[in-house]
């Protein structure tokens, strides 16, 4: 993938910045080896090294000696050190003037899944007189967007996890139907083997939560945790994965059941809750991206959390509203945060990310997790929305 230099220096100058400096060091900066097109199989990378793009004119990268190869394939001119006095003196020549300049960085690491540039290397370059700001919006634009592949491949993983989430569902009301014991794992083996039949890769296994466990927001069950599905009883289902090729980024779904034919009161009220929030987070981002109004991650993770707290549950919704989606499930792109950050952010054109506002208590918990796409002019929500518990029975 070349890197796409007229865009991002126009983007610096729209952001006033004098420059964006990439840094990394033994693949500590995973952002900006993304950005660099720098995957696992570039080995050859265990020296620190630096690509300096300015707002205008020709990039210049640093490179050590016996690594003068390891940004070859990028534009521009590249200057070698050797010794850490040539580190240094190559490192001022190449921030020149310079006053404001785009790092991996996050003031007070509020945003952490932007702060992959370390401490030392800041002071480095603060010392040479310059501000370091975040890069935040950068990468968004440059490494976290969806292009139309990327897209069309989110769609496709998206309808093989609806269709995995049905079979998971189906298999767990036969097995009650017919007295038939099935646990949690038995029910996540099932799903990891349908994973594979429909080409997804995943970094996990699917959770499957009954009863107090869907109360654990990150449950997973193993052989030495998972228990029996009864009746009566919440499922919650969590699934996320991507197709088996190049460039297909994570969709990223939850649904809840139970394991019977009238759901209780108390399960229906707390999932319709969880459910207006939800509602409530996907109705700002449409409306806002329709008007063409800017919008940040913490304004509609503040959406979904008022009507959590209006209903008296704020205390029992202890994570953030949504996250990013790309080639990680968990993407490099703004996060629908006012809760565990103050994600600042904004929702571009080509964000793909997930609103999934949940409710947990010791007993049981509920989540609805859907995933959204921000176009220029319209915001999607890219599946099926749930609307009541699924009855099981």
């Amino acid at each position: 993938m070349a890197i796409d230099l007229k865009d991002i220096q126009a983007a610096l100058r729209e952001d006033r910045l004098d420059g964006w400096l990439l840094y990394d060091f033994h693949g500590s900066n995973s952002i900006a080896r993304a950005v660099v097109a720098l995957d696992d199989s570039d080995k050859l990378t265990t020296r620190r090294w630096y690509y300096f793009i300015p707002n205008s004119g020709e990039p210049h990268a640093l490179v050590h000696q016996i690594e003068q190869d390891s940004l070859s394939h990028l534009p521009g001119k590249r200057h070698l050190y050797a010794d850490r006095e040539q580190l240094e003196k190559g490192l001022a020549e190449l921030v020149g003037n310079c006053q404001r300049l785009a790092m991996e960085y996050s003031p007070s690491c509020a945003i952490p899944y932007v702060s992959k540039v370390d401490g030392g290397t800041l002071d480095a370059i603060r010392r040479l007189g310059v501000t370091v700001l975040s890069s935040g919006d950068l990468v968004q634009r440059f490494e976290a967007t969806w292009d139309q592949e990327a897209r069309i491949s989110h769609q496709g993983a998206s309808e093989r996890l609806y269709r995995i989430k049905d079979r998971a569902f189906a298999l767990i009301s036969e097995k009650l139907q017919t007295g038939t014991p099935i646990n949690e794992l038995e029910v996540q083996r099932a799903m990891v083997s349908w994973f594979d039949e429909e080409g997804l890769v995943s970094d996990s296994a699917p959770v499957v939560a009954a009863q107090e466990n869907s109360g654990n927001p990150h449950y997973l069950p193993t052989p030495t945790s998972s228990r029996e599905i009864r009746l009566g009883e919440v499922i919650l289902l969590d699934l996320w994965a991507k197709q088996n090729t190049a460039g297909a980024v994570f969709a990223d779904i939850t649904w809840v059941g139970y394991t019977g034919s009238t759901v209780p009161t108390e399960y229906a009220s707390v999932f319709e809750v969880a459910r207006n929030a939800r509602d409530a987070a996907i109705s700002l981002v449409e409306n806002a991206t329709e008007s063409g109004q800017e919008l940040q991650g913490w304004e509609v993770d503040q959406a979904a959390r008022e009507v959590v707290d209006k209903a008296g549950f704020g205390k029992h919704f202890v994570h953030r509203t949504g996250h990013s989606l790309g080639k990680t499930v968990h993407g490099n792109g703004v996060h629908m945060d006012n809760y565990e950050t103050h994600d600042t952010r904004r929702l571009l054109p080509g964000t793909g990310f997930t609103i999934e506002p949940g409710i947990y208590f010791d007993r049981f918990g509920v989540r609805t997790e859907i995933n959204m796409y921000v176009d220029k002019a319209a915001a999607s929500v890219t599946g099926p929305l749930q609307e009541a518990l699924v009855t099981l029975l």
